[in-house]
């Protein structure tokens, strides 16, 4: 049985599924925030310690503005309101990514909820916003030279964003699309890799659970045989 330290998520299909549903983005956008909290409780019922979910890319700044506004406005809301929960709970939120484009609002929220959170060991959300793998990747080798390291993919791995970090067991991606959209590119190595076709928030508790089941019974071979 393979044990599961760290499950990342591309959740994929909330605006789609607003469209099909609501006839709007947003409103789908609004739906996948309850199959988050369905996942953060399903991860801790089977003691997963790190959870890291795409959030927002770099490339998702091409979308509208008026969406754009909508998710940092619902992820202010949700981090004001929840962050409480979050800390009773023994959760700790980490931000990676590079939040330099953040308005100073945004900023103050994601680096309060980090501080009240640091000390908690139940899980580690890593929640990807503004996050690009190649970018990460690049931001990694400027900070080796600059601090006068040796190239080496020991040092890599100490420049990125998920630094003491495990790599993820698993990555699962919604929404009926087999790619990976510039995430985690680096450490996903030799992670299982699971599609799953229904939308973000159609995901259910009970998918998951068929997903770290079906993990943990997988032969991993690493190169060996």
């Amino acid at each position: 049985m393979n044990p599961v330290k760290h499950v990342a998520i591309i959740m994929d299909g909330n605006g789609r599924w607003g469209l099909k549903h609501k006839k709007s983005r947003n409103l789908g956008h609004r739906a996948g925030l309850n199959t988050v909290e369905k996942i953060i409780k399903e991860t801790i019922k089977y003691k997963i310690k790190y959870l890291t979910l795409y959030t927002f890319s770099t490339e998702n700044w091409k979308r509208p503005k008026k969406e754009i506004n909508f998710l940092f406005n619902l992820l202010e809301t949700f981090l004001i309101n929840k962050i409480e929960k979050l800390v009773s709970s023994g959760i700790r939120l980490k931000i990676i990514g590079n939040k330099k484009l953040f308005s100073f609002k945004l900023n103050k929220i994601l680096n309060e909820s980090e501080k009240k959170t640091s000390k908690n060991k139940k899980l580690q959300i890593n929640l990807a916003l503004n996050y690009g793998s190649k970018n990460e990747i690049v931001n990694a080798a400027k900070l080796i030279r600059k601090n006068k390291k040796i190239l080496s993919e020991k040092n890599i791995e100490n420049y990125l964003y998920t630094k003491n970090v495990p790599n993820p067991d698993l990555l699962i991606r919604t929404g009926n699309t087999n790619r990976l959209s510039n995430f985690l590119l680096w450490q996903i190595a030799y992670t299982e890799i699971f599609f799953e076709k229904k939308l973000w928030p159609d995901f259910s508790s009970n998918d998951y659970r068929q997903i770290l089941d079906k993990f943990k019974k997988l032969k991993r071979n690493f190169g060996n045989i």
